[in-house]
C-alpha cells in the first residue's frame, strides 16, 4: 500500500465534509476567483471522471454524469470544506469524443490549456484511463502536454471491478514502465472503481493531502 494507515484516516474525515457545487467556467473570463488548492480530473469521454468525483465524496449526484460521451462541456467546479481545510475538484471535459461544432471545440481546447498552463492554483492532474482499453493516442498525447508544461499529473485506472486481477497487475506494471520517463507523472497507478468502492481509500488519501499545501504566490 502507497499511504500509511494514519493517511488513510485522514483522507477518509477530509472526505467526510461538506461538498457542494461551486461554479462553472466556459471560458477564462469566468474562472472562478480563489485561493485555494484544486485537483482537477482530465480523460477520454465517459472514462468516468463524473461518477468517481461522486464517489470519493460519498456524493450519488454531486457531479450530473451521462452515459452519452461529450456532454459534460464546461470545468465544472466543486469544493470539499472542512473545519481546518478546503479543497476544490474541478470536472473537466472529456477528450477524444465530442458532438459539437468544430468551433466550440477549439474552444474547449484553447480554455483547457489556458487552465492548465496559466492556473497558478492547479496542484495536479488526475488523468483518468479506463482500464477495460488501451491507452489511446489522446492519453499519450495529454501525458506529453502535460509534461511538456510542468503540471504535475497521476494515473488512475477506472472500473477495475470489470478486469481480472492478472490483467489488472499487467496493466499496471505497463504503465509504470512507462511513467519512468515521465517527468512530471507520480510515480504510482491508483486502480479504482467507484460502483464497488475499490482504491478510494488510498485516492482519498493522496488528493486530501494537497488539501493543506499552501499556495506560493
Amino acid at each position: 500500500m502507497e499511504f500509511d494507515q494514519k493517511e488513510i484516516e485522514t483522507g477518509k474525515k477530509f472526505f467526510l465534509g461538506t461538498s457542494f457545487y461551486l461554479t462553472s467556467a466556459t471560458n477564462r473570463r469566468n474562472l472562478p476567483e480563489n485561493d485555494l488548492n484544486e485537483i482537477a480530473f482530465a480523460g477520454r469521454s465517459n472514462v468516468g471522471k463524473s461518477s468517481l468525483i461522486n464517489a470519493l465524496t460519498n456524493r450519488k449526484a454531486l457531479v450530473h454524469s451521462s452515459k452519452a460521451p461529450g456532454r459534460t462541456r464546461k470545468l465544472n467546479f466543486f469544493k470539499i470544506e472542512t473545519k481546518s481545510n478546503n479543497l476544490i475538484l474541478v470536472d473537466l471535459p472529456g477528450y477524444g469524443y465530442a458532438r459539437a461544432a468544430k468551433k466550440e471545440i477549439l474552444a474547449w481546447g484553447k480554455l483547457i490549456n489556458f487552465y492548465f498552463s496559466q492556473r497558478r492554483n492547479l496542484r495536479t492532474v488526475c488523468l483518468l484511463i479506463d482500464s477495460r482499453r488501451e491507452i489511446y493516442a489522446h492519453d499519450f498525447d495529454m501525458m506529453d502536454y502535460l509534461d511538456d508544461i510542468g503540471l504535475s499529473w497521476t494515473v488512475i485506472l477506472t472500473k477495475v471491478d470489470k478486469v481480472g486481477q492478472k490483467y489488472l497487475l499487467k496493466k499496471k506494471i505497463d504503465i509504470l514502465e512507462k511513467l519512468k520517463i515521465k517527468t512530471a507523472s507520480y510515480p504510482y497507478v491508483f486502480a479504482t472503481s467507484s460502483t464497488k468502492n475499490i482504491g478510494l481509500e488510498e485516492l482519498r488519501a493522496y488528493i486530501s493531502s494537497f488539501a493543506t499545501k499552501k499556495i506560493v504566490l
